[in-house]
């Protein structure tokens, strides 16, 4: 948890942050540049996760542990909780594994964020749930041209708002559910602790090329900090305050 006091509706959620894997996990068979790959977590996004949260006062939940051990943005029945497979990417760690093994995963990573999220949000009022996520420029070898992607499921309200006003706040290249959308079960975190009780709801995916070095990552989490304000003041939620830089 960080900004465990702030006043914000806005629960910022960054379910990548961390590329850590424990030691008893033998980095899960990888070595070198694998380790810190995007397979391995969304770089760039805990710091544009942490300025979000400064700049609106709000609370910030993150997974501390990388993706490859537990994706904490899928439920436990997914494969790719504990994917063997990331892109080029093999998970040797991840191969064949047993049930008692992938519950024992669940347990010890998976339950305690989404009891931390779910505690957080209760105690949050008129919680609006945002997700921060960064995604790599290249994907099995495709250039991808969008920018941010402004991402929901079945609950628009709040992406169709930060759509409409999305010129008035960057000139960066910003797409409906792109690069992944629900169909790609990326979703889950805003269907587990959003849609289930009404709450205002997006999931931002930030190119990672943009969010790289620290005058980035500032830049950018005032850009978004100022959108997601503009939008949630037309959607008339109190209590957004935009902090300064």
């Amino acid at each position: 948890m960080f900004n465990a006091k702030g006043s914000s509706p806005v629960v910022v959620v960054c379910e990548h942050a961390s590329a850590f894997i424990p030691t008893k996990y033998s980095d899960l068979g990888l070595a070198g540049d694998a380790l810190q790959s995007h397979a391995a977590w969304d770089p760039g996004a805990l710091a544009l996760a942490k300025g979000l949260s400064v700049r609106l006062n709000a609370k910030l939940v993150t997974s501390g542990v990388s993706r490859l051990v537990y994706d904490c943005n899928r439920p436990p029945s997914a494969p790719d909780a504990m994917p063997y497979q990331s892109e080029a990417i093999t998970v040797p760690g991840n191969r064949n594994l047993t049930a008692a093994q992938r519950q024992e995963r669940v347990e010890d990573y998976y339950e305690p964020f989404r009891a931390a999220l779910a505690e957080t949000i209760a105690a949050t009022a008129m919680a609006v749930i945002v997700t921060i996520h960064s995604f790599t420029p290249i994907y099995h070898g495709k250039t991808r041209a969008v920018e941010i992607g402004v991402l929901h499921d079945s609950d628009a309200r709040l992406a169709d708002v930060m759509l409409d006003r999305a010129h008035h706040h960057t000139d960066r290249l910003v797409a409906r559910n792109e690069p992944y959308g629900p169909e790609h079960g990326v979703t889950h975190t805003l269907k587990e602790h959003a849609l289930a009780n009404g709450h205002l709801n997006v999931m931002l995916e930030v190119r990672n090329d943009l969010i790289q070095e620290a005058d980035q990552q500032e830049k950018m989490a005032q850009c978004i900090a100022s959108w997601l304000s503009d939008a949630l003041a037309r959607l008339q939620i109190e209590g957004v305050v935009q902090c300064q830089a």
